[in-house]
């Protein structure tokens, strides 16, 4: 079996700069919590995989003071898991609203790719209903069902950590050998590698300076016929690219030791 996992945030859409992030700002306003990301503050979160996780690294006892927050551990991740339930909900009425784009080439290929017969999924570590929202708005309600969807706390240890993938393969019952990771980070790319899969990196504005030495093929997009023609970054020896990534690229990623 041939198998296509798919990252959620920054290789379905664009989604952390202009989605999450004014998301999580907004949820910030509401509960009165004394914190404003903005777009580089944004991009140093972001080293942090998961959401609530996110939101847990700001509670210094300093913090904790200056906003009256709860001092005892119960007391935080409770107020945690409010923000981040609120979160979720600002975010994906914004996914709803079309408000955030589809990252070039996603839709073609994982049509092209269930058309083939592979099995395809989404590991994150966004919230299962934020994923979805996204999936469903990026592929259309009928790839997104035949989707393995593997979200949030379904793991201990989220990304860079490989527990993801490898439950996705179980999931999936797929070989390592016939699966190919879709990422957009270092961390993504690490817990990729971790689990002994291939990674092809998209890379985009938050992430295109980070080290992908371990990725087989790192490109700007997927790309579409007739659009902007994606770029090579690192390539690791698949042969015969052109203009945009196709169903042959990804089996020559499959190929590349």
């Amino acid at each position: 079996m041939t198998a296509l996992i798919f990252d959620c945030d920054g290789v379905l859409a664009d989604t952390e700069r202009d989605g999450h992030r004014v998301a999580f700002n907004r949820t910030f306003e509401e509960f009165g919590v004394p914190v404003q990301w903005s777009e580089e503050a944004y991009g140093e979160a972001l080293k942090i995989a998961g959401g609530k996780e996110r939101m847990a690294s700001l509670l210094t006892d300093e913090f904790v003071a200056r906003a009256g927050l709860p001092t005892d551990p119960e007391g935080q991740r409770e107020a945690v898991a409010s923000w981040h339930r609120r979160k979720t909900e600002i975010y994906t009425e914004m996914v709803q609203q079309g408000r955030l784009p589809p990252r070039p080439g996603v839709a073609r290929i994982a049509a092209e790719v269930i058309e083939a017969g592979w099995s395809v999924a989404v590991a994150s570590t966004s919230s299962e209903a934020s994923v979805r929202a996204v999936l469903e708005h990026v592929v259309g309600a009928g790839s997104a069902s035949r989707f393995e969807v593997l979200a949030g706390d379904v793991v201990p240890k989220k990304k860079p950590a490989p527990d993801i993938y490898l439950l996705a393969l179980e999931r999936l019952g797929a070989d390592p050998a016939g699966t190919l990771v879709i990422e957009d980070s270092r961390n993504g790319l690490l817990a990729a590698a971790g689990a002994g899969l291939p990674c092809l990196v998209t890379v985009n504005g938050y992430t295109e300076a980070e080290d992908f030495s371990e990725a087989v093929l790192v490109v700007t997009s997927l790309g579409d016929p007739g659009a902007e023609p994606t770029k090579v970054l690192s390539n690791r020896g698949v042969p015969d690219l052109g203009d945009y990534i196709t169903v042959d690229d990804l089996n020559a990623c499959l190929r590349v030791r």
